[in-house]
């Protein structure tokens, strides 16, 4: 089974998410992509259908949004 990914930007409901979906799942069983820093993934996570994040993309491809922290257009900025 490969992992799920979690895509974020930094912002304290991100920041939040990642720390209660890490404690939920286990690090090991999820990638964690920062979105603000690693601007150049901002593209991919719109390619996968992620509007807003933080975001996690299953292994089999479904979106789930949580909460909301920033547009992915505000990240394309």
């Amino acid at each position: 089974m490969s992992k799920s990914v979690f895509y974020h930007a930094g912002c304290p409901v991100c920041v939040s998410a990642e720390q209660d979906l890490l404690s939920l799942v286990g690090a090991e069983n999820v990638n964690v992509v920062h979105v603000g820093i690693n601007k150049e993934k901002v593209q991919e996570a719109e390619s996968l259908g992620i509007k807003s994040v933080p975001a996690l993309v299953t292994p089999n491809g479904n979106v789930l949004h949580i909460n909301y922290g920033a547009s992915i257009e505000d990240l394309k900025n």
